[in-house]
């Protein structure tokens, strides 16, 4: 068995950088070990989708979160298979053991797949570094790709590969493309700017069957079409890794069940990131796959890692940036709740401001990035809540 290390961390995505860095900052000395599944250490995921395809001064080489500086054990391709909560030890699948004072268990989720289609060079379930250079070669390529998913990978992979100059079909079960998040009309507008770059967007539809060949990959609709191409990538969401959590006997409801602290069931275990269900006070009990989340509730986690008894209190915000639309979002964007459209510029510029009943529930953001401080202020206000009080309030 290894020397018992003062901070475990399991998983080794971004909430597991953010609460090394805030380790740091209370304990430059005190011993970090951190065992990931992946090949690598912790990098910027949004990139993959986002800054990558879009930026061309930004590279590779600027997506990684740790250095040598911040003094983790890193063990790369390590999966935990067992959690001991009575001797405080972690059991690898290698047989090697590592003993702790506090866990911290970040261990994500895996992508959602669909029915008869594993992962290969040629199907993506889109969340890696490796997908991403997968993805990015076939683009070189200028191969025909259909993307399966209509939130937010789906669509930015959608916006990038045809930006590749690469063909492109996008399938969503909405019967708009972004109707989960928008109001009817700027749904619309979102699905023509799609259209008018040449993605070809099939809508109110799922893949119910799939298969692979040499000649690419062809999927089957539930409304019997079929469609082929030589590369497929999704973004279908993940479901949280909480076997681990389960095992030892932790609470766990859709991800593991964290107090206000981040704190599990056993007050020495700690859980952040996307597979943790957290306490929000405006949305209830949330798990929430995204970075501002996990950028957030690192340092939370970390400090509270080290003694401190912090509460995580934000509420995340959502971003996007597909062709000449930018947009983000605080608090809840459910277009099932009652939406108000406050536009500067009809379709181009404005706020979105989401309602249940009187409550203010969230504000989306289109093509207004510097007002994000203002927005969440004013999701804080009790008093704002009808179309006359939240007209021109953000622009």
């Amino acid at each position: 068995m290894k020397d018992t290390c003062d901070y475990l961390i399991i998983g080794g995505g971004m909430v597991a950088a953010t609460t090394v860095k805030a380790i740091r900052e209370r304990d430059t000395h005190g011993s970090i070990v951190m065992l990931t599944e992946e090949p690598q250490g912790p990098i910027a995921r949004p990139a993959l989708s986002k800054k990558l395809w879009t930026d061309p001064d930004f590279t590779q080489e600027d997506i990684w979160l740790l250095s040598d500086d911040d003094n983790v054990a890193l063990h790369t391709r390590t999966v935990a298979t067992a959690l001991d909560r009575q001797s405080r030890t972690v059991t690898t699948q290698e047989g090697e053991t590592f003993a702790y004072r506090t866990l911290l268990l970040a261990t994500g989720g895996m992508p959602n797949t669909l029915p008869g289609l594993s992962a290969s060079p040629e199907v993506l379930y889109f969340r890696s570094l490796n997908d991403y250079q997968t993805l990015r070669e076939h683009a070189a390529a200028k191969k025909s790709m259909v993307v399966v998913g209509g939130g937010y990978i789906g669509f930015e992979l959608a916006a990038a590969l045809v930006q590749q100059e690469c063909k492109v079909t996008l399938i969503t079960p909405d019967d708009t493309l972004g109707a989960a998040l928008f109001p009817s009309e700027f749904a619309s507008h979102f699905e023509g700017t799609f259209t008018r770059h040449g993605v070809t967007v099939m809508t109110g539809c799922e893949v119910t069957e799939g298969t692979q060949d040499d000649g690419g990959v062809t999927v089957t609709l539930d409304n019997g079409e079929t469609v082929h191409a030589e590369v497929l990538a999704a973004g279908l969401g993940i479901s949280p890794n909480t076997q681990l959590a389960e095992q030892a006997g932790l609470e766990v409801e859709d991800g593991i069940v964290v107090d206000e602290h981040l704190t599990t069931s056993d007050p020495h275990i700690l859980a952040a990131g996307d597979v943790a269900s957290y306490p929000d006070k405006r949305m209830g009990r949330q798990r929430v796959e995204h970075v501002d989340n996990a950028n957030m509730m690192g340092p939370v986690a970390g400090h509270n890692m080290t003694g401190s008894t912090e509460r995580y209190t934000h509420t995340p915000y959502f971003y996007s940036n597909v062709f000449d639309i930018k947009f983000q979002a605080v608090g809840l964007a459910d277009s099932r709740l009652d939406v108000i459209e406050d536009w500067k510029t009809p379709m181009q510029e404005g706020a979105l401001y989401y309602l249940e009943g009187d409550q203010l529930k969230g504000v989306m953001l289109i093509n207004l990035e510097d007002r994000l401080d203002q927005a969440r202020a004013l999701l804080e206000s009790p008093t704002i809540t009808d179309s006359k009080t939240l007209s021109g309030a953000l622009h």
